[in-house]
């Protein structure tokens, strides 16, 4: 069981950060932002767009497939972890700054899913203990 959290936040993970990134490059490629049909078109134009999409289902499918299983609460801030990818991402692709703040959130986060992970562990443990 544990590889199948392992490989389905791995694939959240990658599908939410493919999303945001394409979303990104699908932006810049788009702009001027406009609300007209040219913009639209423009929008539509790019690959980028669809990579979003792609990457919306893949998150969505694998999301579901996750909630049958995992625990709720270690799920549920695992699935937050594409801040720290997209972060991470976007200072290596987009040449964005990257505060340490940034970076101290980025820790915090990292560190709240282990902490998380590491009592769901313990719980677990303590069900399957036999009694004294």
């Amino acid at each position: 069981m544990k590889r199948f959290y392992l490989v389905g936040f791995a694939l959240l993970l990658a599908f939410d950060s493919l999303n945001l990134v394409c979303f990104k490059m699908a932006g810049a490629h788009a702009l001027p932002v406009e609300v007209s049909t040219a913009w639209l078109a423009r929008v539509f134009a790019h690959p980028w767009i669809y990579g979003a999409v792609l990457g919306y289902i893949g998150a969505f499918v694998t999301w579901m497939s996750l909630l049958k299983h995992a625990p709720i609460g270690p799920a549920f801030a695992a699935s937050h972890l594409e801040v720290v990818s997209v972060m991470a991402l976007s200072w290596w692709l987009f040449a964005e700054p990257v505060t340490p703040t940034q970076i101290a959130g980025a820790i915090a986060i990292v560190a709240g899913i282990v902490c998380l992970a590491i009592a769901e562990g313990d719980e677990g443990a303590d069900a399957h203990a036999a009694p004294a």
